[in-house]
């Protein structure tokens, strides 16, 4: 079995930042020489998650429509009671999206829709330095 791992870094602003990160997913894929098993993009840190939408500014617009109904950023958060951040709904919204994706990889390619990428959320109020662990396991 063959892993292979690679760690991005993304400058992020305050605004629901969504990244997509697809071409780096394939091309951690390519360059890992696995042909059958999955790839794990992840992020760490409580305020971020990982996704698929089809990158396309209607999309990403709803997306973050959403998230704003389900969590909105001027909701009250008892996580900003007790540290006086601000950030509880970055918090809930990294909660309800998740950390990671795993997508299948056949004959050495990430198994994704047409119009399906994969997508970072940075949900934060302020800027970040984000880090992206793509991490790539299978057999050659």
């Amino acid at each position: 079995m063959t892993v292979h791992r690679t760690t991005l870094e993304r400058a992020t602003t305050a605004e629901t930042d969504l990244l997509d990160v697809t071409a780096e997913a394939r091309q951690a894929v390519a360059e890992s020489g696995v042909r059958e098993g999955t790839v794990t993009v992840f992020t760490p840190g409580a305020t971020a998650g990982v996704t698929t939408i089809e990158y396309e500014s209607g999309c990403l617009e709803d997306l973050r429509r959403a998230l704003e109904v389900v969590a909105p950023r001027d909701g009250d958060y008892a996580h900003n009671q007790r540290w006086g951040d601000g950030n509880g709904y970055s918090h809930v919204r990294a909660a309800l999206v998740g950390p990671s994706l795993t997508v299948p990889i056949a004959d050495g390619r990430p198994i994704l829709g047409t119009w399906q990428q994969v997508v970072v959320c940075d949900f934060d109020n302020r800027p970040r330095q984000r880090k992206i662990v793509v991490q790539v396991q299978g057999e050659g």
